[in-house]
């Protein structure tokens, strides 16, 4: 390659005549786009003839309305096959990210949820597990202490201890 440079008013005139090129190629493009839809239309779209009489006009809507049927069941059929090739796509990206290795875990929330939900989401609502941690657990009975036995429970003598006569029978059994 050369090392000279282009000149200015050179690099303009070829910049023009790009231009020029590209016009020409846009407005070709809109042509065969008009040629084309002009004979979709005369393909698929014959000319409207209205009748005279009420029986052929009902006649035409009946026509009219089986072909608008048609129309809706071929676009309801495009757009599943639309949806299902996205999500085949998805699909795809997911197993292609996968191979990579290049995953980034998302960052958890925390989630309050009991034992037993827990394993019943992990199992399956075929497997009734219930995580009761009290069951297995040994009963104890409660050992009282022998001052309470002896001396009872204080609430109910409160009546009998109140005023000079209990104080009295407090320094009595005391003694």
């Amino acid at each position: 390659m050369s090392d000279k440079k282009m000149s200015v008013s050179r690099r303009n005139y070829l910049k023009s005549l790009l231009l020029q090129v590209g016009e020409a190629m846009v407005e070709e493009e809109a042509e065969r786009k008009e040629k084309e839809k002009q004979s979709y239309m005369n393909e698929n779209c014959p000319k409207l003839s209205l009748p005279q009489s009420v029986q052929d006009l009902q006649e035409l809507c009946r026509k009219l309305h089986k072909s608008i049927d048609l129309v809706d069941d071929e676009r309801y059929d495009m757009e599943l096959k639309v949806s299902k090739s996205d999500k085949e796509i998805d699909d795809l990206k997911i197993k292609l990210q996968d191979l990579k290795g290049k995953f980034r875990k998302p960052a958890l929330k925390r989630v309050r949820m009991s034992a037993d939900a827990m394993l019943a989401a992990l199992l399956g609502s075929k497997h009734k597990v219930s995580m009761d941690l009290r069951a297995n657990l040994k009963q104890v009975k409660k050992e009282t202490k022998d001052e309470e036995k002896r001396s009872g429970d204080w609430r109910k003598n409160i009546e009998d201890k109140s005023g000079m006569d209990g104080r009295k029978k407090m320094f009595e059994t005391e003694a």
